[in-house]
């Protein structure tokens, strides 16, 4: 039977829709390969967020051809979906499936591997914008590939493959329950290539969360690309809270771990569910882009900064040990040195503990790409390496305030198991305020440990086992 290889950029979401097609593939009895060398197909899932993004997917594309003329490659994704004849142009790429047809790709790989008539290329216009291509390539890249992309706002549901032991295996499996966003961001492309807000139906996400328990899952991430927004859809509608009270209430999941919310979702009930149970990751990661009022408006954004200084301490008010990360855009089109160092100040003033740092790209159909006042890249480059200054040193700041503490940690893959110079042996884990940490000893991935942090090294937390702990039901 086949091989095939997955290559998958971008955010959590992305992983999860790589999971699902891993999971429909080896459905249909196609072999997982451990290299694009040993794969009869490689499926590239892409990004688009940014234009660095963009050309980290082409650049993989054209390796993937260089080194395999006869390569087999299926493009996917976002990117997939917002250009796909940009993709279709490149070497070595067979088929384009937008976002709005990824569950057609292993009817598509049966095809090419069965050798029948290509199906016909279809052409739909995707949503209502007309994106244009920003790639320039040359004439002797165009290929004949296949395109299949169309309307994702006509998308229902989320497509999520039944779990099995295989992704419950995967230390901290993700379960994307919401997709799509209703919000209109100007710097933000990712509504345009994910369409509406879609829910997954709450008894199919107790049911799959039950299913990665019963196959081994201690802790399992939620995702979505609105996640705050989950249930709005529904009918009768609901609430992401009472999504989380229901898991809490109906699983046995040890913990679960929230991947991202907007601020505006950030409420005092939700900072309370989180605070009542150590059974939910007392991990908020909460996107800020800019602490400057002007350009938040610019950006459409829906709060502003003193609403989110206001939502960041209520979380340290509750959760005194939580991690609190934010994303951040340097160089948004108008944004002056002011409006930069009021970023800065909010960023000190406020309990975070990490930033993500993006330096802004212009994304075609975008608001913010029809701005004027665009702001030099030097100046861009100069602004983002500051902030990510400031947001290592609130890292390690954190970071060193935990020497002392005992605290249960979670076991990742044991290929992430390090030695130290004098060859012993440290095994990663995470907790559940999102601390990176070596632990002393060698013990198998997705084990619970009680460990006490002995030292800080600059980039990671050092511990030693207390306990090890079982919290099998």
């Amino acid at each position: 039977m086949a091989t095939f290889y997955i290559e998958n950029f971008g955010c959590r979401a992305t992983q999860a829709d790589a999971a699902a097609i891993e999971r429909q593939l080896l459905d249909r009895g196609y072999f997982a390969a451990g290299d694009s060398a040993a794969a009869d197909v490689i499926v590239v899932n892409t990004c688009t967020v940014t234009a660095a993004a963009d050309a980290q997917a082409r650049t993989a594309i054209r390796d993937f051809a260089r080194a395999d003329a006869a390569a087999r490659i299926v493009v996917t994704g976002c990117y997939a979906q917002r250009a796909p004849e940009e993709l279709a142009a490149l070497p070595g790429v067979a088929w384009v499936v937008g976002n709005s047809h990824r569950t057609e790709i292993p009817r598509i790989i049966s095809e090419m591997q069965a050798c029948e008539s290509p199906v016909q290329q279809q052409m739909v216009p995707i949503a209502k914008l007309a994106f244009p291509s920003v790639a320039n390539l040359p004439p002797d890249d165009i290929a004949r590939a296949k395109i299949l992309a169309g309307d994702i706002f006509a998308l229902e549901g989320i497509a999520v493959a039944p779990v099995d032991g295989g992704e419950a295996g995967h230390t901290r499996p993700t379960l994307k329950i919401q997709d799509g966003c209703d919000n209109r961001c100007a710097y933000c492309v990712i509504p345009y290539v994910r369409g509406r807000s879609r829910s997954l139906p709450p008894d199919r996400v107790i049911a799959e969360i039950s299913r990665l328990v019963e196959y081994g899952a201690q802790e399992i991430v939620l995702s979505g690309i609105n996640l705050g927004s989950y249930g709005r859809d529904l009918a009768p509608r609901g609430e992401f809270a009472d999504m989380l009270r229901r898991v809490l209430d109906e699983t046995s999941l040890a913990r679960l771990r929230v991947s991202s919310i907007e601020p505006m979702d950030v409420t005092q009930d939700l900072i309370q569910l989180f605070a009542s149970t150590d059974r939910i990751a007392r991990h908020f990661h909460v996107p800020l882009q800019s602490g400057s009022d002007r350009i938040l408006a610019a950006m459409h954004r829906r709060y502003r900064a003193e609403h989110y200084a206001r939502r960041a301490e209520l979380i340290r008010e509750w959760l005194p040990d939580a991690a609190i990360g934010a994303d951040v855009i340097a160089g948004f089109p108008g944004e002056s040195d002011c409006d930069h160092q009021a970023t800065i100040d909010l960023v000190e003033q406020i309990p975070l503990t990490y930033l993500h740092v993006f330096s802004f790209s212009e994304r075609p159909g975008t608001g913010a790409a029809q701005l004027r006042g665009s702001v030099p890249s030097h100046v861009i480059r100069e602004r983002a390496r500051e902030l990510r200054a400031y947001g290592a040193r609130k890292k390690a700041a954190f970071s060193a305030a935990q020497v002392g503490k005992q605290i249960r940690v979670l076991t990742l893959n044991t290929n992430e198991m390090e030695r130290s110079q004098d060859r012993r042996e440290f095994s990663r884990a995470i907790s559940s305020n999102n601390l990176d940490l070596r632990v002393a000893g060698r013990f198998p991935a997705n084990q619970w440990l009680d460990v006490e942090i002995t030292s800080f090294d600059g980039a990671r937390l050092n511990a030693d086992c207390v306990d090890a702990v079982s919290l099998q039901k």
